[in-house]
């Protein structure tokens, strides 16, 4: 079995009175797609938030790749290598798709911000941006204004700026929000491309896609892990049944 990549031990976060995660601890091995679960409020996004470093847990630890994480900033983790979506599409609509990964990479890479040599000119940034969309299947719309894209492609471009980063690991905050069936399906197929060469932490209200997807899967409840498990695991319990998925959805 591959090594823990994320490790996390006793996270908790409240917000007045509220607790948002309950002494979460989770290992997230190298080299699998590992979902996040629950109902409304379970503290999913929370969760992802804390371990991103857009929110400081109360307490607990965050170990990424042998490294403690636990107070590192946010910007810190995405150059040891741990990337994010964010549940709201961010990306930059009034500039070209190609644009959009340029400035990612020249955020990743170093490149100064210099303003007299823009990122849409530079070959250093333009090409490896062109190789990256041409790899996740937006090769043919690199010159196309972001905000003019499909819901879907928006989405994929948004992942496209995380791995400019090539980072060891991805956590998606539901990829799929807003998708109708089609864009669904091809959410899917693009999300195992990736998981050939990442690790990836999902977050996702699609159930089917879930069980597709996913490696192993994580329910939360009331900000509690109630079951960690295979996808046949997860739906044979009945735990989980009772608090979340309901007998018709697994059955």
């Amino acid at each position: 079995m591959s090594e823990a990549i994320l490790q996390i031990r006793n996270l908790e976060k409240h917000f007045d009175g509220v607790t948002a995660t309950d002494s979460v601890n989770l290992d997230i091995m190298a080299g699998e797609l590992h979902a996040i679960i629950g109902p409304n409020g379970a503290g999913k996004t929370t969760l992802i938030n804390q371990l991103s470093g857009v929110l400081a847990q109360d307490s607990g630890t965050i170990t990424f790749d042998g490294r403690d994480i636990s107070r590192t900033p946010g910007f810190r983790r995405a150059h040891l290598g741990l990337a994010r979506s964010f549940q709201i599409t961010s990306i930059f609509k009034n500039f070209t798709v190609r644009d959009n990964v340029a400035l990612a990479l020249q955020c990743h890479t170093g490149h100064s911000f210099r303003f007299w040599r823009p990122a849409r000119t530079d070959r250093r940034l333009t090409d490896p941006a062109q190789k990256l969309l041409e790899r996740i299947g937006l090769g043919d719309r690199g010159h196309v204004v972001a905000g003019n894209l499909a819901h879907g492609e928006q989405r994929q471009l948004e992942i496209a700026m995380a791995l400019a980063g090539e980072p060891k690991m991805l956590l998606l905050d539901e990829p799929m929000a807003g998708m109708g069936g089609e864009d669904s399906e091809r959410m899917v197929d693009f999300l195992r491309t990736l998981k050939d060469n990442h690790t990836l932490l999902l977050i996702e209200h699609d159930m089917d896609a879930v069980f597709a997807l996913a490696d192993r899967i994580t329910v939360l409840v009331y900000g509690r892990v109630i079951a960690t498990g295979s996808p046949a695991e997860i739906r044979g319990n009945q735990e989980v049944r009772q608090a979340y998925l309901g007998e018709d959805e697994v059955a």
